[in-house]
């Protein structure tokens, strides 16, 4: 069977991926937004016939919302399994995208999981579940963002075997942009161009720089019939910035190349 999800493979991660899983061995995804973390995972799930829970993590993410919690139902109060808890038991991949960005509790509750233990400990239940065989623990974040706010600490990296992504080079990324939005090739060339051109802008002082994300949507949205300026405009200057000179700026770099 054809897989649904398309994913252009760059550095032997597909292999990487595999031996993690086979060896039962942690895996951190290290890289900038949009660099394509989340659709490796989700590509690696359906190669390997696996299920996939993805938790997105915020500053408000805790342990009880991945573990799981108590709820009043009716007359009673029943237990509910969190994604951490199901994807234990199910045997399912558990996939923590920006895990940094969790709070603190978060790295506790899984530490037991990353090594030779391969359990949790449900503290409001007082038991400890062994981890299914089949149970994969993959993580990401982005170690550029907010640097020295947002950091994994070393003695929870340890804890992993780690890949890095980056945006990727012309030519596979042109490749990206043809697969998943049917654009033709020269305007994939264009969009491309555009993308490195503002990556190397780094006078305009951008938080992120332009995804791989954003020019798959601007992509789609140009092959959808919407005028390929007004499609650049919507898809890579506005998300990037609020700032009006900055915009001005993208739009005519923009505006001059396709």
């Amino acid at each position: 069977m054809e897989n649904s999800v398309f994913y252009q493979e760059i550095h032997n991660e597909k292999e990487v991926f595999e031996h993690s899983f086979k060896n039962k061995i942690p895996l951190l995804l290290k890289g900038p937004t949009g660099s394509g973390k989340s659709r490796f995972v989700e590509y690696m799930a359906e190669q390997l016939n696996q299920k996939l829970i993805t938790v997105c993590c915020h500053e408000e993410t805790s342990a009880t919302d991945l573990i799981g919690r108590y709820i009043i139902k009716g007359a009673e109060t029943v237990w509910i399994d969190g994604p951490l808890s199901k994807a234990v038991k199910e045997g399912a991949i558990l996939y923590l995208d920006e895990v940094a960005e969790a709070r603190p509790d978060v790295i506790v509750a899984i530490h037991s999981l990353t090594d030779h233990r391969r359990e949790l400990f449900i503290d409001k239940l007082g038991e400890t579940i062994k981890a299914d065989p089949n149970f994969m623990l993959v993580a990401s974040y982005n170690p550029g963002y907010q640097k020295g706010y947002k950091e994994l600490k070393p003695s929870t990296r340890q804890r992993f075997i780690a890949l890095s992504f980056d945006y990727p080079k012309a030519d596979i990324e042109m490749l990206i942009l043809e697969n998943e939005s049917g654009i033709d090739h020269s305007n994939a060339k264009k969009i491309v161009n555009i993308g490195n051109k503002i990556r190397n802008l780094t006078e305009l002082g951008l938080a992120e720089t332009v995804s791989t994300r954003l020019l798959v949507d601007a992509s789609i949205l140009i092959k959808s019939g919407l005028a390929k300026r007004q499609s650049m405009h919507v898809a890579v200057v506005e998300p990037l910035s609020d700032d009006e000179h900055t915009t001005t700026s993208l739009k005519d770099l923009c505006d001059l190349m396709i």
